[in-house]
């Protein structure tokens, strides 16, 4: 934005801050009239047009925008479960997405996931009760759930259960008085106990009862423990106590329970009766002691905010129908977000000014604001001393009023002094450890960084200085955005502002798109026109920047111009956006549609001139905020709270 120090509160505008920085000691030339119209007196060197088209995700993260597509798959190719986006139709062109998840009951670990059905049973073969789904395709591909158990009398261990009968039998012959259970049917298959001892057993005292639920009779007494399993056997969801110990020493319980949705189906001994039971029904899950192994629902699940809309075995498939609704996602069944087009405009604002008061009632009268920006720093002298009129009790209010903070911090907008400044290291990391802690201290969340009127020889010296600031203040855990003219790619290489490395150094970047005409004008025009602003965000892209990285500054004022008879300017002046509509109707002003800027023309006439201005109102705003959304920036920002109304933050909200 642009201002003068909060007290005068007039408005210094960007273009009036460019010329001063093109007419600075050792800069070419002086500014024309208007910013558009800047040309060199000889040809340039113009940077290569970098503007982004290809992002990097890992999952629904994102990683980088660039504008290379090889170059995309090289930096995508070094993560997991990332793909490559072309950013305009929002296509898939790349990605490493696994095809095969392991899981150990109904945990999976980010490294259990794999490209091949033989890694992923390479993995699996390490651990017991895991399990290999292929992710495009429902329930199993690949399982060790053990079929056979081993026992010594009443003693087992997890280390004697097996997948076959001949290696549970090896196993089970290193012991004596040994047998095995099949785990699919709970009956006693084997054993290594002489004839001579199980009639012994069998001689014995009844020390095992076999139960139903809670139901027993003398008859289900047994002195010896096969004598109770193979009884029990024949009742389902039984048990054999040992009657001195009261252990449960067996189980005939039909653990795997048939899932469709919330409705059981059916229980089952057997895991392998239940699948081929489970695989019946469409949507279907196994759950063991409360853990769902196995289950045939689609693993890519589609959702409008948090309500489920579809399902897909295939991310292609799932894309296709996500991308039919807005604020949709795709997660997968472990719970994991892979894509999503929820987007939501940042709405950010500045107060011009430290009252709190002020500062308070701007808030008060906005619907979604994001980021409130108070003028509580300014760069005092040369030495980096820092002017500090911040108020953590605001920063306190507006934290709970759930809008971030960032600060503004301004340079007075004074060249020489910017100048001396940026060539003392020393006071340079003076003024960066003051105002980084006084932020911190304050319960900000980040920096508003607006140093304008800066000479173009300082431009390295200016960037050193941001990126300084920038570590800093992510090493304190905040954020660093900055605030630049609209400009134009035609000259800004002889400006301070060096927006390629600008934009890999900061969060964010917002691009003061409005005075394309300003005080100093010599002729009359548009604050912003439409597309003069489009056309600026065109350029910032060319630069590289991460469209989630920038931020497009709006104008909530107009300025009016007064004509003579002669057709000659006579004065300008600004006239804020809440104030318009009664201007309007207090001239009985007239309006055409002006297509040079893509706004309405507004005139009317008064002691024998011509007053004129270009229309900023709901409509315009709008029209911003569509620009924004169609170049996919991260939101907007409005110069300036208070010169709004709460009916336009309302009609803002939905286009969020």
């Amino acid at each position: 934005m642009s201002f003068r120090p909060a007290k005068t509160l007039t408005l210094f505008t960007a273009a009036a801050l460019l010329y001063a920085a093109l007419t600075a000691p050792g800069m070419p030339g002086a500014a024309p009239a208007s910013a558009a119209a800047v040309t060199a007196s000889k040809p340039v060197s113009i940077a290569a047009d970098r503007t982004t088209k290809y992002r990097v995700y890992q999952n629904n993260q994102l990683l980088y925008e660039v504008a290379d597509l090889n170059q995309a798959k090289a930096l995508a190719s070094g993560f997991t479960n990332s793909h490559v986006e072309d950013i305009g139709s929002r296509r898939w062109l790349w990605d490493n997405f696994p095809r095969y998840r392991v899981y150990q009951y109904d945990v999976t670990l980010p490294q259990w996931q794999f490209a091949t059905l033989e890694q992923a049973i390479d993995e699996a073969s390490k651990w017991t009760y895991t399990s290999i789904r292929d992710l495009q395709g429902g329930g199993w591909v690949w399982n060790n759930y053990p079929r056979y158990r081993v026992y010594q009398g009443e003693s087992t261990s997890e280390s004697w259960t097996f997948m076959t009968l001949a290696q549970a039998t090896a196993e089970a012959k290193r012991w004596s008085d040994s047998h095995i259970i099949d785990l699919n049917t709970n009956g006693w298959v084997w054993d290594n106990i002489p004839a001579e001892r199980k009639a012994q057993l069998r001689s014995g005292p009844a020390q095992y009862q076999v139960y139903q639920g809670a139901y027993t009779q003398d008859a289900w007494a047994f002195a010896s423990l096969e004598d109770a399993v193979r009884e029990a056997a024949h009742w389902s969801d039984s048990t054999v106590v040992n009657v001195q110990t009261k252990a449960t020493v067996y189980s005939n319980r039909k653990a795997y329970q048939v899932y469709q949705g919330d409705s059981l189906l059916q229980a089952f001994v057997s895991m392998d009766t239940a699948v081929d039971e489970a695989r019946k029904w469409a949507g279907s899950r196994i759950v063991l002691d409360g853990k769902t192994i196995w289950t045939n629902k689609p693993y890519y699940q589609v959702y409008q905010l948090d309500t489920p809309i579809g399902e897909s075995s295939t991310i292609p498939g799932a894309l296709s129908y996500a991308s039919a609704y807005a604020n949709a996602s795709i997660r997968t069944l472990d719970g994991v977000v892979i894509w999503d087009n929820i987007r939501k405009l940042q709405f950010w604002g500045w107060n011009g000014s430290s009252n709190a008061t002020t500062i308070r009632t701007h808030a008060s009268g906005t619907t979604g604001l994001d980021v409130d920006s108070p003028t509580f720093f300014q760069l005092a002298d040369a030495d980096g001393n820092l002017k500090d009129d911040s108020d953590p009790a605001v920063v306190a209010w507006l934290n709970q009023q759930r809008i971030t903070v960032y600060p503004l911090v301004h340079n007075q907008f004074d060249a020489e002094l910017t100048s001396k400044f940026l060539a003392n290291p020393g006071a340079q990391a003076k003024f960066i450890e003051a105002l980084v802690s006084r932020v911190a201290a304050i319960g900000a969340s980040g920096i508003n960084l607006d140093f304008e009127s800066i000479s173009g020889k300082d431009r390295a010296a200016y960037t050193a200085f941001v990126k300084s600031l920038a570590d800093a203040a992510h090493a304190r855990g905040l954020a660093l955005s900055i605030d630049l003219p609209r400009g134009s790619v035609k000259w800004n290489h002889q400006t301070a502002y060096d927006h390629e490395k600008l934009g890999e150094i900061v969060d964010y970047i917002v691009i003061m798109a409005y005075d394309q005409y300003y005080r100093g004008s010599t002729s009359p025009g548009s604050v912003s026109g439409l597309q003069w602003t489009e056309e600026g965000i065109k350029e910032f892209l060319s630069y590289g920047i991460r469209r989630d990285k920038i931020i497009l500054g709006i104008p909530y004022y107009v300025r009016e111009w007064e004509i003579d008879a002669a057709g000659a300017l006579v004065s300008n002046r600004a006239v804020l956006l809440k104030d318009i509509p009664a201007l309007i109707a207090a001239k009985n002003a007239t309006q055409t549609w002006d297509p040079q800027f893509n706004q309405y023309r507004v005139e009317y006439s008064e002691n024998g001139h011509k007053f004129v201005f270009w229309l900023e109102n709901e409509a315009t705003v709008k029209a911003r905020l569509g620009l924004a959304k169609q170049y996919e920036l991260a939101g907007v920002a409005a110069w300036r709270l208070g010169y709004d109304t709460p009916e336009l933050w309302n009609a803002m909200l939905p286009l969020k």
